[in-house]
């Protein structure tokens, strides 16, 4: 049987969730051999080493070291040293048969480009998702991404509609469901064994948990101080747990918002400002939360799965099943509609929702099976 050499990459935190559940089920064929390339996107401990240990993978074979810049620098870095890496091949001499890419980031795109210009092919896990907004650089990303990719996975089905649509050959998608969960359903015990709410003195079940990072919601001062003053607000009657992205403490620090997380105003301090957290420890706070206020991507999906409420502020998501089927609400950057959905969380009057099919610990394995059969 023919050995099989897959590259496989990573770059920022969200890739480590998605490619560690994809490292196992590859594992399991003995005619694949994978091999893990992180190139260094995220470079803060906290957003990347720390991951390896949480969720258990390998040390990667290859690490980039390419670091933070504009997205044109980043790109380019990943680029070129992406492209020594898949010309050389592994150390034992044998060339890479394919490149996995997971996500949206910059290392997804640069990855799948410096492969498809060396005629390797692509395989795009969380391909065909759209937000139909190409102001956020995640967007091109992967659009870029899936119009190079000949192996599109797909995690929810307006991603198979939108790849249809844009004329890729069906017999190239699969819709598979979300990696992103196999890493979540598998770690939970685990994560509610770490007792983050407990070390924290936060009652379960009764506190709110928020991420912001987003451009969009993060770099002007008036949008900035609109959502930290209704989370302010909240403090008073919900306590707020806020892990704090290093860009968006850059901003709140440069724009001179530091009071409203320490609560004056509002009679005593409610918000807890952390730094950003481990994959446990953070998954230990999400599982048990009253309701999560985010931009990111992955939360809407977790929160999704875990049928606890998300507001996302955000206009618009590329994974759109979250709000159909699942508990996402899209508040955008407006205070007020942030604040009335608060309130109806608060008053028991917010939407169930329902865990989307085949979003049930199982996705990597059907990927890994895909690859083993091509």
């Amino acid at each position: 049987m023919t050995m099989k050499v897959f590259a496989c990459v990573v770059g920022a935190r969200p890739n480590f969730m998605k490619m560690a559940p994809i490292l196992r089920a590859l594992r399991a064929y003995s005619q694949i051999r994978p091999v893990l390339i992180h190139t260094g996107q995220h470079y803060d401990p906290q957003l990347s080493d720390v991951f390896f240990q949480d969720l258990e993978m390998p040390r990667p074979d290859v690490h980039l070291n390419v670091g933070s810049g504009t997205h044109a620098q980043q790109t380019a870095r990943i680029l070129e040293k992406m492209e020594e890496v898949l010309l050389a091949g592994t150390p034992d001499g044998r060339k890479f048969d394919r490149v996995i890419v997971v996500g949206d980031v910059n290392s997804t795109m640069a990855a799948a480009l410096a492969a498809i210009k060396l005629g390797i092919p692509v395989a795009h896990v969380e391909a065909g998702l759209r937000s139909f907004d190409r102001s956020m650089p995640e967007e091109i990303n992967r659009i870029v991404t899936d119009a190079v990719a000949d192996m599109l996975f797909v995690s929810e089905p307006s991603g198979v509609e939108n790849l249809v649509r844009e004329g890729h050959p069906e017999e190239q998608i699969h819709l598979v469901g979300n990696v992103m969960i196999d890493t979540l359903l598998a770690l939970l015990p685990r994560a509610r064994e770490v007792g983050t709410p407990q070390r924290l003195g936060l009652p379960v079940g009764r506190y709110a948990v928020v991420t912001l990072h987003r451009p969009s919601n993060v770099d002007h001062a008036e949008t900035l101080s609109g959502l930290l003053e209704v989370l302010a607000e909240v403090a008073a009657e919900l306590p707020v747990v806020f892990p704090i992205h290093p860009r968006t403490r850059h901003r709140i620090e440069a724009f001179g918002l530091g009071h409203l997380l320490d609560g004056q105003g509002t009679g005593r301090r409610r918000i807890w400002a952390l730094p950003p957290l481990g994959y446990l420890e953070f998954l230990s706070l999400t599982s048990q939360a009253k309701v999560v206020i985010t931009d990111s991507g992955g939360l809407q999906e977790e929160s999704t799965a875990l049928g606890i409420p998300c507001l996302t502020v955000r206009p618009n998501t590329e994974r759109p099943i979250t709000v159909t089927e699942g508990t996402s609400t899209l508040v955008g950057s407006d205070p007020h509609r942030l604040r009335h959905c608060l309130e109806e969380v608060l008053a028991g009057r917010y939407k169930s929702g329902r865990c989307p099919d085949l979003w049930d610990g199982h996705a990597a394995e059907r990927i890994g099976e895909i690859l083993a059969r091509e």
